[in-house]
């Protein structure tokens, strides 16, 4: 089978991993209403902790989280065995990422990317990965505010992978994902600057399936 063909086909498989709604996956799992029915009906684990049920979310997070450095974990692993480099990881990093925002199995109707993107950059460079993450954790947990985590982790995201990388070919794939990030994120970033976004924990509970 030729390189290219090999390529184009791991980046399509990297898509379908990151299509996989772990939000819908795990409400099903703890018999919760569909996390698109309630809340910001966003497919998302913050969206899933308004249900009530930490486990659901935690199942969430960590799936979405764990799809992202698979992809890439596994680009980076076999991709030099047919020659492939830096730009074939970009792509599968971007196909998994793009998979969660617009996911076929949810009608291209998909979550918000930020533990999605936290894998793929755990991936790329853990200590990259776990200073944005770091970020993100401290916002949370002391303001409470999951959306204004995700945007200063976005916006801090490529700043530090140019500290760490330099001028390599893996800081504009970073700054796409920070940029889709802050997209997705910017009717939060409105509510935010109008004192109506909701905190952590502060949603009503979604109610359990019949």
């Amino acid at each position: 089978m030729p390189n290219f063909l090999i390529a184009a086909l791991a980046v399509v498989a990297a898509y379908l991993v990151g299509s996989i709604p772990f939000a819908v996956v795990s409400s099903r799992l703890f018999g919760l209403a569909d996390p698109r029915s309630y809340g910001s009906k966003n497919p998302g684990a913050t969206n899933v902790l308004r249900s009530g049920n930490k486990a659901a979310a935690a199942l969430t997070l960590l799936g979405d989280l764990a799809k992202g450095w698979l992809a890439v974990f596994l680009a980076q692993s076999f991709g030099p065995e047919y020659g492939f480099g830096q730009v074939f990881v970009g792509a599968v990093a971007l196909a998994v990422f793009f998979g969660h925002l617009y996911p076929v199995f949810l009608k291209f109707k998909g979550g918000k990317g930020v533990a999605t993107a936290a894998g793929v950059l755990l991936a790329l460079d853990p200590l990259l990965g776990l200073s944005v993450l770091g970020i993100w954790l401290f916002v949370t947990f002391t303001l409470r505010y999951s959306s204004l985590a995700a945007l200063l982790a976005a916006a801090a995201a490529p700043l530090l992978a140019f500290v760490f990388w330099g001028a390599s070919v893996m800081v504009p794939v970073v700054g796409i994902l920070a940029m889709a990030l802050i997209g997705r994120h910017w009717a939060n970033l409105q509510r935010l600057m109008a004192g109506t976004e909701p905190k952590i924990g502060a949603g009503k509970k979604a109610s359990v399936k019949p």
